[in-house]
């Protein structure tokens, strides 16, 4: 009743052997970089520095490079600083998630640390 098919799917995927493949766990430690990275930005535009050398240790090791660092404040960080709190709020409940999903417990801390700060600021 049907006819078979003569051709060859289009659906089917190329060969895979040519394209970079990443483990789990590779995968999490960008994703980590990532997010820690967004939230010393944002640490940074507070001017939080000592909270921002912290997170910049730990996006050097897993990045195996030091991250660029924003140096100045700009009118956002003195005029919309419950804003910037609750980005940071935000950021760091994220990199929480993934440090506690990669098992990593420095940045699970500092991360739930930066949280709990955020919170208060945020709230005050």
């Amino acid at each position: 009743m049907y006819e078979p098919i003569r051709t060859k799917s289009v659906h089917t995927m190329a060969d895979t052997a040519g394209y970079p493949h990443r483990s789990r766990e590779e995968e999490l430690d960008i994703q980590l970089a990532g997010h820690l990275s967004a939230l010393l930005a944002v640490t940074d535009e507070l001017g939080l520095a000592e909270a921002g050398d912290r997170i910049a240790r730990e996006v050097a090791r897993l990045r195996g490079a030091v991250p660029v660092r924003h140096a100045a404040l700009s009118s956002a960080a003195r005029t919309g600083a419950a804003a910037l709190h609750r980005r940071a709020h935000a950021l760091a409940g994220r990199a929480l998630v993934v440090a506690a999903s990669r098992a990593d417990t420095g940045v699970a801390i500092l991360a739930a640390e930066r949280v709990d700060a955020h919170a208060v600021m945020e709230a005050a």
